[in-house]
């Protein structure tokens, strides 16, 4: 089990790194890494992550708060909706087999991963609020926060920026303020069917939290373009991996 450990804390390191450095991306593989690598059952290793990037995205959001790259409206209207959507979405969860969950899950992450792939930088415009708009995207980034244990911040930022007219510094701070809101609410929806391994769950925990920290400390001295693109290669190829174990598996 040891060298699973090791693989699967150096990649819990690499997630904190993305979720400080851009305020998405890292979530997307907690869930992978934990049933993959350390073959713990998806419906408990989704618990498990929601309890891992909630924690670590509250730690980030209060990182950044400091530095002043937050926006507590933007929290507010999105994280209101994504509550709701992301403790509904927990239930679908234990409706689906892990079969389907998965297969779900890889599709997911082959979109994710190329759109991350096109996204040009985003160009922020004078602030502005659509709340109405802000509160949908809020219950559908929740939804799949729930079901799936993901941030959706991918969805987030560029929501923050394009539709809020958000500056970008302050979308990543605001991004990680809303996946911790929506993980809670997640979480709170999980913990009535899942079990924990908590030991496994504090240990990835704590190298994600190195790994935030050292994100948020290079914000804005260091472009995270490289980081972006390696990221979204491999958060393809893992989908990939993933549809093709389930395929053989049926």
């Amino acid at each position: 089990m040891a060298p699973q450990l090791y693989l699967s804390l150096a990649l819990a390191t690499a997630i904190g790194l993305s979720l400080g450095l851009l305020g998405s991306g890292g979530s997307i593989i907690t869930l992978p890494v934990l049933v993959y690598v350390m073959g713990v059952p998806p419906q408990n290793a989704i618990a498990m992550s929601l309890a891992i990037v909630g924690t670590v995205s509250l730690f980030g959001a209060l990182l950044h708060q400091r530095k002043g790259h937050f926006h507590l409206r933007a929290v507010l209207f999105l994280g209101l909706t994504g509550m709701v959507g992301a403790y509904f979405g927990s239930v679908l969860t234990h409706r689906v087999s892990p079969r389907v969950l998965m297969s779900f899950f890889s599709v997911l992450m082959i979109i994710v991963g190329t759109v991350m792939l096109r996204r040009k930088d985003l160009v922020c415009v004078p602030e502005r609020c659509y709340p109405a708009r802000c509160l949908t995207i809020g219950a559908g980034v929740g939804v799949l926060t729930g079901f799936l244990g993901v941030g959706g911040g991918f969805l987030i930022v560029p929501s923050l920026v394009l539709l809020a007219g958000i500056d970008a510094k302050k979308a990543i701070g605001a991004s990680l303020g809303i996946i911790a809101l929506n993980s809670a609410a997640g979480l709170a929806g999980q913990l009535r069917f899942a079990q924990f391994d908590w030991w496994l769950t504090a240990m990835f925990l704590a190298a994600a939290l190195a790994g935030m920290w050292l994100g948020t400390s290079f914000v804005g001295r260091i472009s995270p373009e490289g980081l972006r693109k390696a990221f979204a290669w491999s958060v393809v190829l893992v989908g990939i991996t993933i549809a093709a174990a389930t395929l053989v598996r049926v």
